[in-house]
C-alpha cells in the first residue's frame, strides 16, 4: 500500500498526536504520532461521490515522535506533489524534484479565530470572504462535475485576481496588527507560505485545502476519547496498519467486511509476490471491472 501511494504524483499529508504506554512508572502518556499519507488524485475506481476529485489509498506511519524524519524516512525520494499544512516537519523531505503545497483551508482558520478573538476585525473578516469566493470556485466544479482541466481553467478565470486582492489585504493587516495577536500571526502565516498556498495554479490536480487528510484522522480523534492510548509502542504499527486499510476502504467505498472476507481467508498461505493484487485499491479497481 505504501509503494502504490509513493507511486503516484500527489501526495497529501497530516499529523495527530496519539497517547503510548511506556510502562515506565511516570505515570503519564508518552506523545506518540500518527502520520497519515494518502492519495486523493484519480484512481479510476468509481465513488458516489459527485466531486472532480478522485481517492486512492492511503497509509497510516506510527511514530514515537513528531520530528522530520518520520516523513523524510517515508517519502524517501519521492518527487511529486506533497501537499500538507505549516508544519515545518514537512521541510527537506523528498526527492529534488518535489513540489510542496500547503493548505488554504488552514490558513483560513486561523483569520476566523482571529474574529473570534476580535468581532469587529473587519480586516480578517475581508480576507476570509476572499478565501470563500477561491474555495467557491471548485466548489462550483464539483456542483458541475468538471474534470481537473475543466476545473484549471474556471480557476486561472478567476483566482489570479482574488489572489492579488488577498494578498494586498494581508500586506496591510500585517503592518497595522501586532505581531503576536492573532491577526497579525495569521497575515504572517499566510505571507510566510504564499508560494505554497498559490502552487495551485501551476498544478490542476491540487486541491485548495487537505481536508480530505484531515478527514482520515477524524477516526482517530474520535478514538482517543474512546480507547484513551496504546498499550505499548509495539502496537503502533500495528495500529497503523488496521486504520490503514480501514480508512481506504472507507475512501474507494468498499464494504470493509466484504473486503476482509474476501481477503483474509487463506491469506497466509499467498505467495509474498501476490500482495500487491490484495491492497484495497487493487481490489477496488478487480471489482469495478
Amino acid at each position: 500500500m505504501k509503494r502504490e501511494v509513493l507511486a503516484g504524483n500527489y501526495i497529501q499529508a497530516d499529523e495527530t498526536p496519539i497517547g503510548v504506554q511506556t510502562h515506565d512508572k511516570r505515570g503519564r502518556n508518552h506523545q506518540a504520532y500518527m502520520w497519515q499519507y494518502g492519495s486523493p488524485g484519480k484512481t479510476g475506481v468509481p465513488t458516489n461521490r459527485s466531486s472532480s476529485v478522485g481517492c486512492g489509498g492511503v497509509v497510516f506511519d506510527f511514530r514515537m515522535g513528531r520530528e522530520g524524519e518520520g516523513p523524510k524516512q517515508f517519502l524517501g525520494n519521492f518527487n511529486g506533489l506533497l501537499q500538507t499544512d505549516g508544519y515545518k516537519g514537512y521541510n527537506h523531505v523528498g526527492g529534488p524534484k518535489m513540489v510542496h503545497a500547503c493548505c488554504l483551508a488552514h490558513a483560513r482558520r486561523k483569520y476566523v479565530d482571529a474574529v473570534k478573538v476580535n468581532v469587529n476585525d473587519q480586516a480578517s473578516a475581508q480576507i476570509v470572504a476572499l478565501m470563500d469566493e477561491l474555495f467557491a470556485i471548485d466548489r462550483e466544479a464539483r456542483e458541475q462535475n468538471l474534470n481537473h482541466a475543466q476545473r484549471n481553467a474556471l480557476r486561472q478565470e478567476r483566482a489570479p485576481e482574488l489572489l492579488e486582492r488577498l494578498r494586498t489585504a494581508a500586506l496591510a493587516l500585517k503592518k497595522t496588527a501586532l505581531p503576536k495577536s492573532a491577526a497579525g500571526q495569521a497575515a504572517n502565516y499566510t505571507l510566510s507560505f504564499w508560494s505554497k498556498l498559490t502552487v495551485f495554479l501551476k498544478y490542476p490536480e491540487l486541491e485548495l485545502s487537505t481536508n480530505l487528510a484531515e478527514n482520515a484522522m477524524r477516526s482517530i480523534a474520535i478514538g482517543r476519547r474512546n480507547w484513551l492510548h496504546l498499550g505499548s509502542k509495539e502496537a503502533g504499527p500495528k495500529i497503523a496498519a488496521i486504520f490503514s486499510v480501514v480508512e481506504s476502504c472507507r475512501r474507494l467505498n468498499i464494504p470493509i467486511r466484504r473486503y476482509l472476507g474476501d481477503i483474509l481467508p487463506g491469506l497466509a498461505n499467498r505467495s509474498i509476490q501476490s500482495l500487491a493484487e490484495l491492497t484495497p485499491t487493487a481490489y477496488a479497481a478487480r471489482v469495478a471491472k
